[in-house]
């Protein structure tokens, strides 16, 4: 029975394809890159590697810092050709945890007041996210750190930033008509059917 590995699997391989790394340095390059798209690996950092290892895909090599042990892993052809082959495979579905908007979609049993505090705290993050990416792509254009790999870079920071400036545009869109309400479960007289006709509309000329 052929091994099923998991998308976490191909991005811990696909960062050891770049250099070799301990779990450590590992944990901070995925704090850095993937955590923007990808969270997930960071859950599996201590596991991963060991059971790529045990796949023949990666390899572990024992060193000494002073008096620390650390185990530093890197990739084999083997892994380089996994890789490779997993390019192949088209992606699967986008999904997205978002826990703001689930507090967002239950709203009718709280207040005005917690939805609006809910809105402000999306608000805040998304602010938050586009600094830390405007850093990040300063950081990265006057870096030595990877420059070959510079125009991939820019390719997902730009849909990060697009994402995020979508997020804080609709959080004021959504504070204004918010502030028409009478309550979360009745709004009085905004029109929500007036508002999803809209939002149909708008859809369907994005796609045509």
């Amino acid at each position: 029975m052929p091994t099923r590995r998991t998308t976490t699997s191909y991005a811990i391989l696909g960062l050891l394809g770049l250099r070799s790394w301990t779990t450590y340095e590992l944990a901070k390059q995925v704090q850095r890159s993937l955590n923007w798209f990808w969270p997930r690996a960071e859950r599996k950092l201590y596991d991963e590697p060991k059971r790529l290892v045990a796949e023949g895909l990666a390899t572990a090599t024992k060193e000494a810092t002073g008096k620390r042990p650390r185990t530093v892993y890197g990739i084999t052809d083997a892994g380089r050709d996994e890789l490779r082959r997993w390019l192949s495979d088209p992606p699967a579905p986008r999904t997205t945890e978002f826990e703001g908007m689930v507090k967002v979609f239950f709203a009718e049993a709280g207040s005005l007041d917690q939805l609006g505090a809910t809105l402000d705290a999306i608000g805040t993050e998304a602010t938050e996210r586009l600094e830390a990416l405007a850093q990040l792509a300063a950081t990265g254009a006057d870096s030595s750190r990877f420059p070959e790999r510079l125009h991939l870079s820019a390719l997902g920071l730009r849909l990060h930033l697009e994402q995020e400036a979508t997020v804080l545009r609709w959080v004021e869109w959504a504070r204004a008509q918010v502030a028409q309400w009478s309550d979360t479960g009745v709004p009085g007289e905004w029109d929500a059917k007036r508002a999803l006709t809209e939002l149909a509309a708008d859809a369907r000329g994005m796609t045509a």
